[in-house]
C-alpha cells in the first residue's frame, strides 16, 4: 500500500490485524523489535490474554455499566493498566515498575496478579458493576492451577493495585470545576443545539500520572482574533465543515464521520498484542504506557481548553461582525457538520490524544510504522494506517472537516500530544538493563 492512503476492510480481520501490530512494536524500548524479544514472547509460559480480558472488562464497567463519557474513560483505564503492569513487571521483571519498588515473590503467578491487579481496581472504583467484575475474575483464576503461586500472584496483584490507588488520592477527580469567564469576542459559550455547560471541565485540574503538571505542555496562546491566522482558520472551517458545504468531498466528509467519535483504540490494542504473539510483560507494557500518555494527553487538552477558553467555530462565524477582524464575515445560520462538543476549541482533544498515541507507539515500536486498524464506532467502518503520519493528517483534517476545529487547535494539539508522548516514555516502562 502506498504511503499516505488507507483502505476499508472488515470488522473482524481488521481487530485481528491490529492486534498483532501494537504487540510487536511494545516489545521493546526505542529500537526496532529484535528476534530475541520475540522468541521470549513466543515461549513464555504465561498467557498473556489475561491483560486483554481485563483491558475489555475494564471497558466495559466504565463504559457500559458506569457511562463515563469520552474522554473521561481513558484516565480509569490508565489505572487499571498501571496496576496491572506493576503486578506483572514486579513478577517478571523485564521492565521497570511505575512508579513503586516492590518486588513479586518468587514463583508467583503473574497471571493471577494481573487479573487481581484489574479487579482490585475496578471494584474499588466501580463497586456498581460487582456482578460483572466477580464473574470475570472467577474465570480468570481458574485458569490458573490452584496452589502457592496462585495465592501469591493474587496477594502481590491487590497490592499493586492498591499501591495504584494510593498513588491517585486526592488528585483532581472530585474537584468542582466550573469555567466562569463571561461571554465576550474570542471566548467560549455553550453553544446549540443543546447549550450544554463545559463537559468534564475538571480533568483539565487532574493531577498527571506521568508529567509534572497539567501546565507542562500547555502550549502558547492561539491566534489573535485580529490576525490573518485567525481569518484563515475560520474561513477554511467556514467553506469546509458547514454542514451543506459544497466545498468538502465525499471522502472528506467520510473522514470527518470516522473520527466523530471513539475509534477503538482499547479494541486495536487488543488485537494487535494477539496478532503479534506479546508476552504477558510486553502486553502489560503496552496497555500501561498507551493508556498512561493518552490520558496525560487528555489532562493537557482540558487544562489548555480551561486557560484559554476559546470560542468554537460555530460561534465564531455567527458572531463575526464581532471579532474586529475586517476579513471575517458573519454568517448567523451556519452550522458544523456534526454538532459541536462542550468545550472550547483550543486545544482539539481527538488531535492532542491522536498525536499522543501515535507517538508512543513509534517511540515503542522504533518505527513510525505503526501498522494499525482502527474501527470508527460512528459509522462502524475500519481503516488501515501503516504510518503515524497518515493517522495524525485525518485526525486534524476530520476535526476542521467536521466544523468544530479550527486547524490550528488541531496542528498544535497534535504536535503538543507528540512531544508529550516522547518525554514521558524517555522516563517511564523502561526495559531493564
Amino acid at each position: 500500500m502506498k504511503r499516505g492512503s488507507f483502505r476499508a476492510l472488515p470488522r473482524t480481520a481488521a481487530r485481528v490485524a491490529l492486534t498483532t501490530v501494537i504487540g510487536l512494536a511494545l516489545a521493546v524500548g526505542p529500537a526496532a523489535p529484535s528476534t530475541e524479544v520475540l522468541a521470549h514472547s513466543a515461549s513464555s509460559a504465561t498467557d498473556p490474554s489475561v491483560i486483554t480480558e481485563w483491558n475489555a472488562v475494564a471497558t466495559e464497567t466504565i463504559v457500559t455499566d458506569a457511562r463515563r463519557i469520552t474522554p473521561e474513560p481513558v484516565i480509569w483505564q490508565a489505572f487499571v493498566s498501571v496496576a496491572m503492569y506493576n503486578a506483572v513487571v514486579g513478577i517478571e521483571g523485564r521492565y521497570a515498575p511505575y512508579r513503586w519498588k516492590a518486588r513479586g515473590p518468587r514463583g508467583a503467578s503473574s497471571v493471577a496478579a494481573a487479573a487481581a491487579a484489574a479487579h482490585r481496581v475496578l471494584s474499588v472504583y466501580f463497586p456498581g458493576s460487582k456482578a460483572r467484575l466477580e464473574t470475570a475474575y472467577a474465570a480468570s483464576l481458574a485458569a490458573v492451577p490452584d496452589g502457592s503461586a496462585k495465592d501469591r500472584g493474587v496477594r502481590f496483584g491487590v497490592r499493586a493495585a492498591d499501591h495504584v490507588i494510593a498513588l491517585r488520592e486526592d488528585d483532581g477527580r472530585s474537584v468542582t470545576v466550573e469555567f466562569t469567564r463571561p461571554a465576550a469576542p474570542g471566548i467560549w459559550r455553550p453553544t446549540p443545539p443543546g447549550y450544554l455547560p463545559f463537559k468534564s471541565a475538571w480533568m483539565g485540574r487532574l493531577r498527571p500520572l506521568l508529567l509534572t503538571s497539567s501546565r507542562q505542555f500547555r502550549p502558547g496562546p492561539p491566534p489573535a482574533l485580529t490576525s490573518g491566522r485567525y481569518a484563515e482558520d475560520l474561513a477554511e472551517v467556514k467553506a469546509y465543515g458547514g454542514r451543506n458545504s459544497t466545498q468538502r468531498s465525499r471522502s472528506q466528509t467520510e473522514t470527518a464521520l470516522f473520527f466523530a467519535s471513539d475509534v477503538g483504540i482499547q479494541e486495536a490494542l487488543r488485537d494487535y498484542g494477539a496478532r503479534h504473539g506479546l508476552g504477558i510483560a510486553e502486553m502489560a507494557r503496552l496497555f500501561a504506557a498507551v493508556n498512561t500518555v493518552a490520558a496525560d494527553a487528555v489532562i493537557t487538552t482540558w487544562d489548555s481548553k480551561l486557560h484559554y477558553g476559546s470560542w468554537r467555530p460555530l460561534t465564531a462565524i455567527r458572531l463575526a461582525a464581532t471579532d474586529g477582524n475586517p476579513s471575517t464575515e458573519p454568517d448567523p445560520h451556519w452550522q458544523p457538520l456534526i454538532d459541536t462538543p462542550p468545550h472550547p476549541d483550543y486545544l482539539s482533544g481527538h488531535a492532542t490524544v491522536g498525536g499522543a498515541i501515535m507517538r508512543a507507539l513509534s517511540e515503542l515500536f522504533g518505527s513510525s510504522r505503526v501498522d494499525l486498524r482502527l474501527t470508527s464506532a460512528t459509522t462502524g467502518a475500519t481503516r488501515y494506517y501503516e504510518y503515524a503520519d497518515q493517522y495524525n493528517r485525518d485526525v486534524v483534517d476530520a476535526r476542521v472537516w467536521a466544523g468544530i476545529h479550527t486547524r490550528t487547535a488541531d496542528r498544535v494539539g497534535n504536535d503538543v500530544g507528540q512531544r508529550l508522548a516522547v518525554w514521558a516514555l524517555q522516563r517511564n516502562f523502561r526495559p531493564k538493563t
